[in-house]
């Protein structure tokens, strides 16, 4: 694989990480806005959970798709990365 290949691979493995920090900032910041409306304005009926949980669902498939399962090719990975960090020190 060539330098050139390598940045590209890279800048669009960073774009993904980025969109996804991106969503979960945005799942987080407007479901507490979402929580103090909701007990602020209609205390009797909590709604706000279900937008919390169907849009959770969404964090986390979009996490599974960044990040993909944590299988066994997961562990190979981090284990050679924890090595490689190893050599460094």
């Amino acid at each position: 694989m060539d330098e050139e290949e390598s940045y590209k691979r890279a800048k669009k493995r960073v774009g993904e990480l980025r969109g996804f920090y991106e969503h979960l900032i945005a799942y987080v910041v407007v479901n507490i806005m979402l929580v103090i409306i909701n007990l602020v304005t209609s205390p009797d009926t909590l709604w706000f959970y279900w937008v919390t949980v169907f849009w959770g669902i969404g964090v986390i498939w979009h996490a599974i798709s960044v990040y993909g399962k944590l299988g066994k090719n997961w562990e190979d990975k981090k284990i050679k990365e924890i090595m490689e960090k190893e050599k460094g020190k």
